[in-house]
């Protein structure tokens, strides 16, 4: 005798809203994140004279490259003028070139010296070593505009105004925040490697460099990121201590262009176009270690 079976009916599935809200909600953010990158994109292709009559057209005005001819020195201060520009110059190269010496610069000495201290809170046990961390950290409080005029004074005393390391000294060394990050890190590293690696004959030192450093590539090349983007960033300070053209960082330089109108008006797609040259290194190198910020972040145990 033959058995027949029923088809297996399925159950059309209903579509889970709060996963479309969700997704709704991210494109949403992501668009309005974006909107000023694609802004700065859209003036930096139109001309001066176009963007005042369109300035609520979502296309270029005039769609042109000169804006960026103009940023890399590919024109005559007659043709600036003769394309809308202020008339205003920048040494962009010049200033590009200063903006990664300084960032490189702050970022391998603030990331090597962070290391060595976090290192220190982390595993070496000596009198007073929580108290001085809690103090320590409770720096993560104060605003650097609070520090910056000490700071001043202590870099002219010393002759280092206008001067690359008048730029870098105040945050070469170390920062609470680099300090607990890496601190957290490495509170999370098994003792019995380091016991293992002293019962060999490795001293405190190789074994901090041998084998706790290289075990904290990820959390380590993390911080280098962030404390780069910092750097690259930063303003105020190489404002007060970088005059010269010869130390004059990215940053400064583009609001020195700004105020350089002897048109009468800012040469707005110039700057626009120096501006997302000058964001686009630090955007790249987000976007390529984007991931590896956030895992690092996540497994130190901050929130």
């Amino acid at each position: 005798m033959s058995t027949t079976t029923a088809p297996a009916t399925t159950t059309p599935t209903r579509p889970r809203w709060g996963v479309i809200l969700g997704w709704a909600t991210m494109i949403v953010i992501l668009l309005i994140t974006l909107f000023p990158f694609y802004w700065m994109l859209r003036t930096s292709l139109s001309t001066n004279s176009e963007l005042a009559a369109q300035a609520g057209n979502l296309l270029p005005a005039g769609f042109t490259l000169d804006a960026f001819r103009r940023v890399f020195g590919l024109t005559t201060l007659e043709e600036s003028l003769a394309q809308g520009g202020a008339g205003g110059r920048i040494n962009f190269w010049l200033y590009l070139r200063n903006s990664v010496i300084v960032s490189t610069a702050i970022t391998l000495g603030q990331v090597f010296f962070s290391a060595m201290a976090a290192y220190a809170f982390a595993r070496l046990r000596w009198p007073g070593r929580d108290v001085v961390f809690a103090v320590f950290l409770s720096a993560l409080m104060v605003p650097g505009i609070f520090t910056a005029i000490p700071n001043f004074v202590l870099i002219k005393e010393l002759g280092l105004l206008n001067t690359f390391p008048g730029l870098v000294l105040p945050t070469f060394f170390m920062t609470p925040f680099a300090i607990f990050f890496l601190r957290q890190f490495f509170l999370g590293i098994p003792h019995e490697i380091e016991e293992a690696a002293m019962i060999d004959g490795a001293s405190r030192a190789r074994t901090f460099l041998r084998i706790v450093l290289p075990m904290s590539a990820a959390p380590i090349t993390t911080l280098a990121v962030l404390t780069y983007i910092q750097a690259w960033n930063e303003y105020f300070w190489p404002l007060l201590v970088g005059q010269s053209d010869n130390v004059r960082v990215l940053t400064v330089a583009l609001g020195i262009f700004r105020s350089q109108t002897p048109q009468g008006s800012p040469d707005w797609s110039g700057l626009m176009a120096a501006t997302l040259v000058a964001a686009l290194p630090i955007v790249l190198l987000f976007v390529v270690l984007g991931r590896r910020i956030v895992n690092s972040i996540g497994f130190s145990g901050i929130k």
